[in-house]
């Protein structure tokens, strides 16, 4: 039995939600993961005459090349529902600026970004009852990189999450099979 949509709009939220769990294809995964070529600055005396060229990474370079790989992972499979400016769609996805979910305890958003969410939730005083799809299929340092991205981006200001981070909360809830409910993930 199919089931219509009972708006145009229901219907390009559900195409839009479909386009977004996708994750986009294996050749877009492999060059949004993909490192940047950088050599390492080499002690004196350490170089050969057939080493390649060195450069010093700063921190801040660093930090910036871990912004841009968080951007590529928001663009590739979160700002489809939460827009790219993380204002989301009102009454259908909710926003990430300034949401208790992303500022608040990074290992209650890492969690739920693991295994999705289902169910009513207010944020901003705005009720959504939609589902996020589950992003498990991303690696440690892909949900690290867009994870901080979205809590220090969109005017949040909340610290980063590690790869580390991500690693604990997925061996820690390796054995859940289902999306999180609201009511879930907000327990302590």
């Amino acid at each position: 039995m199919t089931t219509t949509p009972k708006s145009p709009l229901a219907a390009a939220l559900a195409l839009a939600a479909l386009t977004a769990c996708s994750g986009g294809s294996a050749s877009d995964r492999a060059a949004a993961s993909s490192t940047p070529n950088v050599a390492v600055a080499q002690p004196a005396g350490a170089a050969s005459a057939a080493a390649a060229p060195t450069a010093t990474v700063a921190a801040g370079a660093t930090a910036n090349a871990a912004t841009q790989d968080g951007r590529a992972v928001f663009n590739r499979t979160c700002a489809t529902c939460h827009q790219q400016n993380g204002q989301g769609i009102r009454g259908a996805f909710p926003p990430l600026v300034g949401s208790p979910f992303v500022t608040g305890d990074k290992g209650r958003l890492v969690r739920l970004v693991l295994h999705g969410l289902t169910g009513q939730l207010v944020v901003g005083g705005v009720r959504y009852n939609s589902v996020m799809p589950p992003w498990k299929t991303l690696s440690n340092a892909e949900l690290a990189a867009v994870l901080t991205y979205v809590r220090s981006n969109f005017g949040n200001t909340a610290g980063p999450v590690t790869p580390q981070d991500v690693a604990q909360q997925r061996a820690a809830t390796a054995s859940r099979a289902t999306m999180w409910t609201v009511a879930e993930i907000e327990r302590p």
